[in-house]
């Protein structure tokens, strides 16, 4: 069944903050909550398994006077998949499914930006030794961060200085002083390409933005592994269904939304020399993570923001029981991109993909029908040997197409009763490229600065029957014996009573005497 999608342009954050506030999502806080670590501990503890609220918080100790420049903070838009639905103009109990198969779709599509001459984000124009961070209430979001993080969920802005083609990324930035904020990046990534771009035409500086603030489509596709020299205003816009409107930068050659809530620009100093320590973090993975090191730093030389502007943050870090906007989201994009990855790989039968939102697609679980033996093995080579798997995928799970992969309940089944690990049905992948954020890797093997990524042992677990088995004479022909599941007619024949026997919660009947089976005589209870 195909879902009409109806795109939703929302003009700006606060747009989409009432169509939040119409359907019921979004909580305003008026209490009085304190940037320094309260903020952060009730956004971790309201979001839940992507079922909390998305908040605002209206009352920030130390930002709340008449004449604080910034004084409400905007959390949670995108922590469930109901908003994600609606981001993407879907009803919102669309199911996860759905959402993984319009996103292969639209990480490729494309509405070119449109160039407007001013904006919201111009109200306020702030440059030189006028710029001070410290007037944004950002939060302290984690005990054991390094300092207070401003860059959590932004569209961050560079470009290619041979192609001009900008890229918009999301990376952590903290608050370093009144005008830098050094922030992690790798040199896989793609600003990580620019910055290795730049270096090479001998600057040691390189154009930054940061758009803080917009309609929620700039956060998550700067989150989604847009293809190399495809700009992600252009899929920004295949999303809202219309361009997105642009404004020129103050002191950069780069275009920010014209409607942001913040913008904050500069260079990146790229001259190891100039480095700001930045870290740790409370990361994506859960665990504080990013040792505190030196880092390139965004020197600011201007901030152009919206009058009363609302930041626009997010808490990091999934653990169960609290899953993050950016691992809800991540479950959605990563899975729709490895499905993509295996389709052009030719892998054939893949029924479903999807990465469970608690570890944002570290695990990838893949549902296919097979035609032939050592098929797991194939798609998780095209999976880990895409660029797609720089920092995700280090164990990938493949079962037969009659397991739900949704139903971790099911994928566990199946790994229980179709793996045989002497059957090369676990199968490992040394030293490969990883996500040099995640605890399991060796800390000496992490170092970005000379390794340019971490080091991961990949691993691919075959949950499906084995072809290799020989054809069962007894079962049929088949290789595995059929699972207990009663057959269809038995199944409709009790559904069909079970209002009767007081089994329907909405008919909470006892079953009577008279149709009650009558008593057997005792028998010998066999052994177990």
């Amino acid at each position: 069944m195909t879902i009409e999608r109806k795109p939703v342009a929302y003009g700006d954050m606060r747009g989409w903050m009432k169509a939040l506030e119409a359907k019921g999502e979004l909580h305003e806080i008026d209490a009085q909550v304190d940037w320094n670590i309260e903020l952060g501990t009730i956004t971790r503890l309201a979001q839940g398994p992507g079922t909390g609220p998305a908040i605002v918080f209206n009352n920030i100790k130390d930002y709340n006077k008449p004449n604080s420049l910034c004084r409400r903070v905007f959390v949670g838009g995108l922590s469930s998949y109901r908003r994600i639905a609606m981001m993407m103009g879907l009803p919102p109990d669309t199911h996860p499914r759905e959402l993984v198969k319009l996103v292969r779709n639209i990480l490729s599509e494309k509405i070119p930006p449109r160039i407007v001459g001013t904006g919201p984000v111009k109200e306020n124009i702030i440059k030189g030794k006028d710029v001070d961070l410290y007037k944004f209430p950002t939060p302290y979001w984690n005990r054991l961060d390094g300092g207070r993080y401003l860059l959590t969920y932004g569209g961050v802005v560079t470009k290619d200085p041979e192609t001009d083609v900008m890229n918009v990324g999301v990376y952590r930035g903290m608050v370093a002083s009144k005008n830098k904020i050094p922030i992690l990046m790798w040199r896989a990534q793609h600003i990580g390409h620019h910055v290795t771009a730049w270096q090479n035409t001998g600057k040691s500086r390189m154009p930054i933005a940061v758009a803080i603030g917009w309609e929620p489509s700039l956060d998550f596709v700067g989150g989604a592994p847009v293809p190399k020299g495809t700009c992600e205003y252009d899929v920004v816009g295949a999303i809202r269904g219309a361009p997105v409107d642009l404004v020129k930068c103050e002191t950069v050659d780069l275009y920010v939304p014209a409607s942001a809530e913040i913008v904050i620009e500069g260079y990146l100093d790229i001259d190891p020399k100039t480095y700001v320590k930045e870290g740790p973090f409370a990361e994506f993975t859960g665990y504080v993570a990013g040792d505190s090191s030196p880092k390139p730093a965004i020197h600011v030389t201007a901030i152009t923001h919206r009058n009363k502007p609302i930041l626009r943050g997010a808490i990091e870090g999934a653990l169960p029981g609290s899953y993050s906007e950016n691992t809800v989201g991540s479950s959605i994009q990563r899975a729709a991109t490895a499905w993509n990855v295996l389709d052009r790989a030719g892998v054939p039968g893949i029924t479903d993909v999807w990465c469970m939102p608690v570890q944002a697609g570290i695990n990838l679980l893949i549902q296919m029908k097979q035609s032939y033996r050592n098929q797991a093995k194939q798609a998780a080579n095209a999976v880990w040997g895409s660029s797609a798997a720089h920092v995700r995928y280090k164990h990938i799970t493949v079962v037969d197409d009659d397991i739900d992969i949704h139903d971790y309940a099911a994928v566990d089944w199946a790994i229980a009763y179709r793996v045989n690990a002497g059957e090369d049905d676990v199968i490992i992948m040394p030293s490969t490229f990883g996500a040099g954020l995640d605890p399991s890797t060796r800390k000496r093997d992490r170092n970005p600065a000379l390794f340019g990524t971490g080091k991961w042992n990949r691993v691919l677990i075959d949950a499906t029957m084995n072809l290799d088995y020989d054809p069962d004479p007894d079962l049929g022909g088949a290789r595995f014996p059929p699972k207990v599941w009663p057959a269809d007619k038995d199944v409709a024949a009790a559904q069909a009573r079970w209002a009767e026997l007081g089994l329907d919660k909405s008919k909470k009947r006892r079953v009577s005497a008279s149709r009650r089976p009558a008593a057997k005589p005792a028998q010998r209870r066999r052994g177990r």
